[in-house]
């Protein structure tokens, strides 16, 4: 199997953290496709001047698909600007640098952040789990003012699939096999996450 799978995402996003279920199901279940991370720093207040805060309204819509819990902890940072620079620079070094580790590393900063309520805005909040994951990321990959060059870089790659699939909206999987590309609709199977590897079965047996 040569098929790849693109994920498109944003640490501190909820959907994002639901449609990372997904691919944990995918990276167990169907291990010979090659994962791509691409952060889409969509809440970078280094690339946009300015951070961005998800509304309870939002919440509660993931919650109600996904089945989801969020924290009290976390619940309390909605009224508060949220920035994802430190995580996509973290996270853009590991999918270059350590592949093998990203979804662990993505694990923990998404259940840091959503369950414990951890901003993932400076290494004192991040160093625990890079010690777990035994990372030993350069300063550039834990920079908080400014994207990386892996992480601006990444940020290239989206833009150009973005403009192939016509849309900006995150998160977004992509599957290619060969020269198909089929992006998936995630929203399918956010509450039953499983069902996610038969329907790419499917797809990959139909292209």
């Amino acid at each position: 199997m040569n098929a790849e799978l693109l994920y498109i995402y944003d640490t501190h996003c909820p959907w994002s953290y639901a449609t990372t279920a997904l691919i944990n199901e995918i990276a167990q279940h169907l291990p010979d496709i090659k994962i791509h991370y691409w952060h889409s720093a969509l809440f970078s207040a280094a690339e946009y001047g300015e951070g961005n805060h998800i509304t309870l309204e939002q919440l509660n819509a993931v919650k109600e698909e996904s089945k989801l819990d969020f924290s009290t902890a976390y619940q309390q940072t909605l009224n508060t600007a949220t920035d994802s620079t430190l995580a996509a620079n973290l996270l853009a070094w590991t999918n270059h640098k350590a592949a093998n580790k990203t979804l662990p590393l993505l694990n923990a900063l998404q259940n840091a952040h959503f369950q414990q309520g951890i901003g993932l805005t400076n290494i004192e909040q991040i160093q625990a789990i890079i010690d777990e994951l035994k990372l030993s990321p350069p300063t550039k990959a834990l920079k908080s003012d400014k994207l990386s060059k892996d992480a601006e870089f990444d940020l290239h790659e989206i833009f150009a699939i973005q403009e192939i699939i016509n849309t900006k909206a995150i998160p977004a999987l992509l599957l290619v096999n060969g020269d198909n590309l089929t992006l998936l609709n995630h929203s399918l199977y956010l509450s039953t996450p499983n069902a996610i590897v038969n329907a790419i079965e499917v797809e990959l047996t139909n292209t």
